[in-house]
């Protein structure tokens, strides 16, 4: 199933300040340099393993949260939770070319090479000075290859520290704003939440419709498509072998 993702600017956002706290384990503390006002960026320094499997997978996703904590950390000194959650989905976007990812992970490419790279994605994508400083350090610690984990934790952290439900739209064509905000409004009265965010995905395999998935990791899903239409209909008339009376 081909679907293209893409982020629609739609958010219900409550007037009280958000509450919530994340707090990290500082062991290593590096320095952000730009005009701005900036903190330590803390980040946990793990074991890097040549295993594989579970196990492995487990410690790329505890040190990819380690630096979005680390990233949220400075976003918050410098009241910028906002622009650095911009500044991600435009590094979601830019590193889900394979050729991209591909260039900042060869090992046989210099780092001077790869900054001169991370100079221009930085100018021409209008990064926020801690955000470009931020993927110099990825590379500095070769675990830039950590991108697209470090994305999704990031989304996680931002969520929580703004009491926000992400909710996600997959529909044949793009849906109207209107439409849109009343998804929003609805899976806010579902949830509770302060804040709906709605990313919405194109996949023409449905048919028509859309549906809507929400909750923990996306767990909770409302399916308005023709294509589960379809499915209930097809299972309706599996009626296996039918004698007829002569």
């Amino acid at each position: 199933m081909a679907a293209a993702l893409q982020q629609t600017p739609i958010t219900f956002r409550s007037r009280s300040p958000p509450s919530a706290q994340l707090q990290s384990k500082p062991t290593i503390k590096l320095s952000l340099s730009s005009n701005l006002k900036l903190s330590k960026l803390t980040i946990k320094r793990l074991p890097r393993r040549r295993g594989g499997g579970a196990s492995g997978a487990r410690m790329a996703d505890s040190a990819a949260g380690s630096y979005a904590n680390a990233l949220a950390d400075v976003a918050k000194s410098n009241n910028t939770l906002e622009q650095t959650s911009a500044d991600v989905e435009k590094l979601e976007k830019i590193f889900s070319d394979e050729q991209v990812l591909g260039f900042f992970t060869n090992p046989t490419v210099t780092e001077e090479n790869k900054r001169k790279i991370l100079d221009e994605i930085a100018k021409s994508s209008s990064l926020q000075p801690h955000v470009a400083n931020f993927l110099n350090i990825l590379v500095d610690m070769k675990r830039i290859d950590l991108i697209k984990e470090i994305v999704k934790e990031y989304e996680l952290v931002y969520n929580k520290l703004t009491e926000t439900e992400l909710a996600i739209v997959t529909s044949v064509v793009q849906l109207e704003s209107q439409h849109l905000s009343q998804i929003a409004k609805k899976v806010q009265q579902l949830t509770g939440a302060k804040n709906v965010r709605i990313k919405t995905v194109i996949d023409p395999s449905l048919v028509a419709g859309f549906t809507i998935r929400y909750g923990n990791s996306g767990s909770k899903l409302i399916d308005m498509s023709v294509k589960k239409q379809l499915e209930e209909i097809t299972a309706q008339l599996d009626l296996g072998d039918i004698q007829l009376a002569v």
